[in-house]
């Protein structure tokens, strides 16, 4: 028989002594939720220490005003202003169960961007060890955002505060909606968020492709299906209007896009119309997506805002 290892019996004990205690030494069942991917879940009484394994959870747990409930976050959170000061970190799709297990977590809020490549769940060992795991799906659509939102105040018991963050996310996007509604001819636009000569961007059902929607332009990759790595040939022939990065390793992504071979034949370039925005507030599904919002609409249509 092989030795059972000491990492092994640490981990099972840690996992036991949270499922004791947070039974409070009875059979009580707690309350069965179903998560933003359809997977039931059981709380088993308040939440007061939550994991978040990806920025965007992190950062509508800190708009509901309950960053002090955060125990752990993934690394890509840690510039978010308002978690706690030497909050422990995570590894965002290979997390590391037994430092998990000893923080003792309520809930691990994950995300459908921790499943790996191959299809694996690495968080299903801690949901075995009675873990309450609950997973927000990649969003689809700016209302997915919305439902996100509603769906973590609902488990954290903030539904007021959560209510007062999606009207004002609402309210916001309104505004910017009626005011490039005035625009006099709708403009074509190409997003990206990966530089040559690995582009990426987003078609339909995406949040991103409906916030173009928004600002009343038009995703020249509309009709194609979610994400889109586009030839270079394909962004030439469609010719937008006006080409949006939201890339930030490079020191020019806007001087990269004016220079790549044959774009100086697409009118974005061709009248000056390329420009960067924010990246953590596009590639985020939360709140603060307002903020891209607002800059893709100032740059689309800059008349409007002068």
């Amino acid at each position: 028989m092989k030795p059972i290892s000491h990492s092994f019996l640490r981990i099972t004990i840690i996992a036991l002594t949270i499922i004791f205690f947070s039974s409070g030494c009875t059979a009580t069942k707690g309350k069965e939720i179903t998560d933003r991917t359809g997977r039931p879940v059981t709380i088993k009484g308040p939440i007061n220490r939550i994991v978040s394994t990806a920025p965007s959870n992190t950062e509508i747990i800190v708009d509901l005003g309950m960053a002090d409930k955060l125990v752990a976050v993934d690394r890509y959170s840690l510039d978010i202003p308002g978690i706690p000061a030497g909050i422990a970190l995570i590894d965002f799709s290979y997390p590391d169960a037994e430092a998990i297990l000893s923080l003792k977590p309520d809930l691990i809020l994950a995300n459908g961007h921790n499943v790996t490549g191959s299809g694996e769940d690495p968080f299903k060992m801690l949901q075995d060890m009675g873990i309450a795991v609950a997973y927000i799906s990649m969003s689809k659509s700016i209302d997915d955002i919305y439902k996100d939102i509603e769906f973590v105040a609902d488990v954290l018991q903030v539904q007021e505060n959560g209510s007062v963050l999606v009207n004002s996310m609402k309210t916001h996007i309104a505004e910017i909606s009626a005011r490039t509604a005035q625009a006099a001819v709708k403009r074509s636009v190409y997003i990206e968020i990966s530089a040559a000569p690995e582009m990426i961007t987003f078609g339909k059902d995406s949040y991103i492709s409906d916030m173009v929607s928004a600002i009343n332009a038009t995703n020249i990759f509309g009709n194609d299906m979610w994400i889109v790595s586009p030839s270079a040939e394909a962004i030439i022939e469609r010719n937008p209007d006006v080409i949006l990065t939201s890339v930030d390793y490079l020191d020019d992504p806007v001087g990269e896009i004016k220079s790549r071979y044959g774009f100086d034949h697409i009118s974005a370039v061709i009248n000056n119309r390329v420009y960067r925005i924010d990246t953590d507030s596009l590639v985020r599904p939360s709140a603060r997506i307002v903020t891209a919002l607002e800059q893709m609409a100032h740059a689309v249509y800059p008349e409007l805002y002068e």
